[in-house]
């Protein structure tokens, strides 16, 4: 790299001015580029980026917004778009001008910006409504295409496992299963296996095999779950063989499984925000159970609970003990590492029910083993 690239790159970074010791000044692109960081990271009044005496932000108007929007992706890729959008969401305050459809047209759409569209749907205008959810289904449908191929694939041959029979009929043989077992019956001057065990799968009815249900907080905090969680619960309720009930909740509960076929509507039956009661979320939940031994629950929530402690975990007890597979997921989101409650995570851990974050491409493998009623692909930051 020449000096020059080096000079420039750092004043990039650093935001000019006399302090930053580069003497290096920006022209053309560089300039502009610097433009839309300064409106963005600069104070909003006083010195700003590298000491700078100057007036930053990106003003009240959705015009001036929806330049500078267009400016930072003429000159970012994506992913950064992203988060300097959420960045100015969170920095300046612009939610109110998400309201307006020309903003919507404007931004870089992903599953952040549909969680913050998703706690304004109230205040949002009809006008509003039609450009926001054009929004939401290009999320949503940009998440099944990468996410439905591998959940169905992986969950159907969970599923094919866990109906495997010790007493098939000849069609019904699984050979390599079968041969696997019997390795230790080979007889090598026959050259062959003499199979005294056989494993064969079960019928291939189209008769609904496994039940599960997603309980879903929809706190704030949860905003990129309820997005994972909707659009996984859309693809679960395409599978033959599984009966999916979506309820979601907060002080309230809200059983959205007649809208699951389009997780849209399911997105925008949620209200994100306000209080979490999870003992009368999962009392629903354990209401509507008919096939314990043949039901996975899966609880998404960082376990902030604000209904009765004691009574959730004497649920969660029960449920486990009539056979229920029951999980226990701090976030459904890439975000990383979330807030939780560690008190209630460590009693859930304590009943065999271990609470951890899970990445969207990790929840196939998480349901397959639960279905199969194996232990649990535990990440490393897991609740023990």
């Amino acid at each position: 790299m020449s000096e020059d690239e080096r000079l420039r790159r750092w004043r990039l970074v650093l935001g000019g001015g006399a302090a930053d010791g580069t003497g290096h000044a920006l022209t053309g692109n560089d300039a502009a580029m610097d433009g839309t960081l300064a409106a963005l990271y600069g104070e909003r009044s006083g010195r700003g980026r590298g000491g700078r005496d100057r007036s930053a932000g990106l003003g009240a108007s959705a015009p001036s917004v929806a330049r500078w929007l267009g400016d930072i992706r003429t000159y970012f890729p994506s992913p950064v778009v992203q988060v300097m959008q959420r960045d100015a969401i969170d920095r300046l305050g612009l939610s109110a001008l998400l309201l307006e459809p020309e903003m919507l047209e404007a931004v870089e759409a992903d599953v952040h910006l549909v969680g913050t569209l998703l706690s304004l749907n109230k205040a949002m205008p009809e006008t509003t409504k039609e450009t926001a959810r054009a929004v939401v289904r290009k999320v949503v449908e940009d998440l099944e295409k990468r996410l439905a191929t591998r959940t169905r694939a992986t969950l159907n041959g969970a599923l094919d496992r866990s109906a495997r029979v010790a007493r098939p009929r000849h069609r019904d043989i699984d050979w390599d299963r079968t041969i696997r077992a019997n390795l230790k019956n080979y007889l090598p001057e026959h050259r062959t296996v003499v199979p005294e065990r056989l494993i064969g799968y079960g019928r291939a009815a189209q008769s609904v095999k496994k039940d599960v249900v997603l309980c879903i907080d929809q706190s704030g905090s949860m905003a990129a779950s309820v997005v994972y969680a909707s659009v996984f619960g859309a693809v679960l309720a395409s599978m033959r063989s599984l009966a999916t009930r979506l309820v979601v909740f907060d002080t309230a509960v809200v059983d959205l499984t007649d809208q699951l076929d389009d997780p849209v509507d399911v997105l925008f039956g949620t209200q994100l925000g306000g209080g979490t009661d999870i003992n009368r979320a999962l009392a629903y939940c354990q209401s509507r159970i008919t096939r314990p031994a043949d039901t996975v629950v899966v609880l998404i929530s960082d376990l902030y609970e604000g209904g009765i402690r004691d009574e959730m975990l004497k649920r969660v007890a029960a449920m486990k003990a009539s056979g229920v597979q029951f999980v226990t997921l701090l976030a459904l989101s890439d975000e990383g590492a979330p807030s939780y409650d560690r008190e209630h995570a460590a009693a859930l851990a304590a009943l065999g029910a271990p609470a951890f974050a899970c990445t969207p491409d990790l929840f196939p493998e998480v349901m397959a083993a639960a279905i199969e009623k194996r232990p649990l692909p535990l990440p490393d930051t897991a609740t023990a």
